[in-house]
């Protein structure tokens, strides 16, 4: 500030993006393909981008699809599994792929530094389970976007899909899986770096480092100006105030207590639930590339969705890695590098009876994090040779992942335990935050497209910004689910980041 109390020009932007991960990375990138003339804050409180769940260390990395995660497709009480939430995020995974494809072709996005090919594997071995898989794979089969799903009860071809799955494996235990070889790894730590980095250059996007928001508030609005945020940051050189029509707090975990800073009424509603997370890793690299697969599992009776085991091909850092997991852990921390006081300081007189509801009505979760956190080394290594009977302990570590904050939404039914992203928005469309967890970074497209839809409407329903979409995403304002050829035409595009099979 001048000390006339006026703000400097350099204080005023046209958006804040409150966090340096993938969410406010790509819209970033959204808003910036729309109108290259927005000057765009980023406020980030460690050193560097994508340090928090983002990290391919941490929870991201999948390349969410639906292909395998048995979670997404749960068993109905007729017998049938609920299909309807796996194609819907396997649209959304398409969606982010025809993004990545379009600056691709524009030359302003390397696929190779963030995205491999990985096939997609669910595998189970018991009679339930294998009855429970192929009933998944009939109902998916006839699907447009699963019509490449293959089934094997075959060891000899089981071992050519997954051989560290197979290997010093029983023959005589019963033993079924599902592939689809149009499967991904995605490093989201370094897309997110390659969305920042030529924004920056350009100058479009300002990132300060070491930042943290330290208060917000809606300022009102005079017969001058329109109403704008007030944000107090607080970084190396001190205090700074900013303002902006529109901020989005996409901050992991963080944007919690900052949706309740900023005293909007629908933060009321909200509440959260961290869930830690630890992985075994093998950062073997001959070990690493025996196995070019994503292997899912069914999650054992009683234990929440989140907790589906995997061994699972990673690239971290540019290096073919295996992690299995995740083992929960626990935290009153929302951020991985967050205060023990974020789930204390996040209670309100508006969530505490929804969080308690929520506590009496999940005994299972509380049991399940109850018997994780008692986990021996040794138990931890039993789970992993379930998976990889020829595991050996001393090839794995375990490493700490990222923090989850998982929903808890009032209702007039009480507090509801909510799996899954979902956007919080003031209603003047000012505001927007993201809260919850996976599959958010593989959807983050589709997500920050509904940001658009609900903060940006008149804009985004302008012939200049509808032109820029469509020539960006020509799927938009087509239905991939309900039409095939709209789906085989996305397909078609984003073939080229990789060497892909429709």
């Amino acid at each position: 500030m001048q000390h006339d109390g006026s703000l400097l020009t350099a204080d005023r932007y046209d958006a804040v993006l409150v966090g340096a991960g993938i969410m406010s990375a790509t819209l970033a990138a959204l808003l910036h393909q729309l109108d290259p003339g927005l000057r765009l804050l980023m406020v980030e409180r460690l050193e560097a981008p994508a340090l928090e769940s983002s990290g391919a260390g941490n929870n991201a990395g999948t390349g969410h699809a639906a292909n395998c995660e048995l979670n997404y497709t749960p068993l109905q009480a007729d017998g049938t599994v609920a299909t309807a939430k796996a194609v819907a995020i396997n649209a959304a995974f398409e969606r982010s792929l025809e993004f990545w494809g379009s600056l691709s072709e524009r030359g302003q996005l390397n696929a190779q530094t963030f995205l491999h090919q990985a096939a997609h594997i669910s595998a189970v071995w018991t009679e339930e389970n294998i009855a429970f898989l192929r009933q998944r794979f009939s109902q998916l089969r006839e699907l447009p976007a699963f019509a490449a799903m293959r089934w094997s009860e075959e060891p000899a071809e089981l071992m050519e899909w997954m051989p560290l799955v197979m290997a010093g494996r029983d023959l005589k235990q019963p033993l079924a899986a599902t592939r689809i070889e149009r499967g991904t790894d995605v490093d989201f730590g370094a897309l997110t770096r390659a969305y920042l980095l030529p924004l920056q250059a350009s100058g479009a996007l300002t990132v300060q480092y070491g930042c943290e928001v330290r208060d917000l508030k809606r300022l009102r609005k005079s017969d001058m100006t329109e109403a704008d945020w007030q944000l107090i940051l607080k970084g190396p050189s001190g205090r700074r105030e900013v303002r902006a029509p529109f901020v989005f707090l996409g901050a992991g975990g963080g944007a919690l207590p900052l949706l309740q800073r900023s005293g909007i009424p629908e933060a009321a509603d909200f509440a959260g639930f961290p869930v830690s997370g630890l992985w075994l890793v093998c950062g073997d690299g001959q070990l690493a590339d025996k196995q070019l697969a994503k292997v899912y599992g069914k999650a054992a009776v009683g234990a929440p969705p989140m907790s589906v085991p995997h061994l699972d091909t990673r690239w971290i850092d540019g290096r073919r890695s295996l992690l299995f997991g995740p083992f929960a852990g626990f935290s009153s921390k929302f951020l991985k590098q967050g205060s023990l006081l974020d789930l204390p300081g996040s209670v309100r007189a508006t969530n505490l009876l929804p969080m308690l509801q929520v506590g009496a009505t999940n005994i299972d979760l509380v049991r399940y994090l109850i018997n994780q956190l008692r986990q021996s080394r040794e138990q931890r290594h039993e789970a992993l040779q379930q998976f990889m009977p020829t595991a050996r302990a001393q090839d794995w570590t375990l490493s700490v992942a990222g923090q989850r904050v998982q929903i808890i939404k009032r209702s007039k039914q009480g507090g509801r335990l909510q799996l899954g992203t979902e956007v919080v928005a003031a209603s003047d469309g000012s505001l927007a935050a993201l809260l919850g967890a996976s599959p958010g970074a593989s959807t983050a497209v589709t997500i920050m497209l509904e940001v658009l839809e609900r903060c940006f409407p008149q804009r985004l329903a302008s012939e200049h910004w509808q032109q820029r979409l469509q020539a960006l995403l020509p799927s938009y304002g087509e239905d991939p689910i309900a039409d095939p050829a709209v789906l085989q035409s996305m397909r078609q595009r984003s073939n080229s980041l990789l060497d892909l099979k429709a």
